[in-house]
């Protein structure tokens, strides 16, 4: 397993592919990163050599990835939370927060159904 960034990405995947297991890596960026160190996009981890290794990993340095990028991700909501507005009242009940219809789906957002009983009819 070649390690970068602190995550063992799969060996025999193609780099293209075994790049984005990265947090903060998607299929594009990992193309450009490949690109810019001379790597070709169709070879697999396991046939890189150690020049192309640690080329890879210099230009992976330059991005936020991993726990860097989901501290500041978790502080960006945690500052909408507390300035109080529209998108950070959403987050703090659980709900969907772009714009969603909530009276159908969103299950993911708000959980498991909770069941609310009816009135049982007076008998005469």
């Amino acid at each position: 397993m070649a390690r970068i960034s602190g995550v063992d990405i799969p060996r025999n995947k193609r780099g293209v592919i075994a790049l984005t297991y990265i947090y903060g890596i998607g299929l594009s960026r990992s193309q450009d990163i490949l690109d810019k160190a001379g790597v070709s996009r169709d070879k697999h981890v396991e046939d890189w050599n150690d020049d192309e290794l640690n080329s890879i990993r210099a230009l992976i340095t330059e991005f936020k990835t991993e726990g860097e990028l989901r501290s500041e991700i978790q502080m960006n909501i945690k500052r909408l939370m507390d300035i109080g507005c529209y998108r950070g009242l959403r987050h703090r009940k659980g709900l969907p927060l772009r714009g969603q219809r909530t009276k159908n789906n969103s299950r993911t957002r708000k959980g498991k159904r909770k069941t609310v009983a009816n009135k049982k009819k007076a008998t005469k």
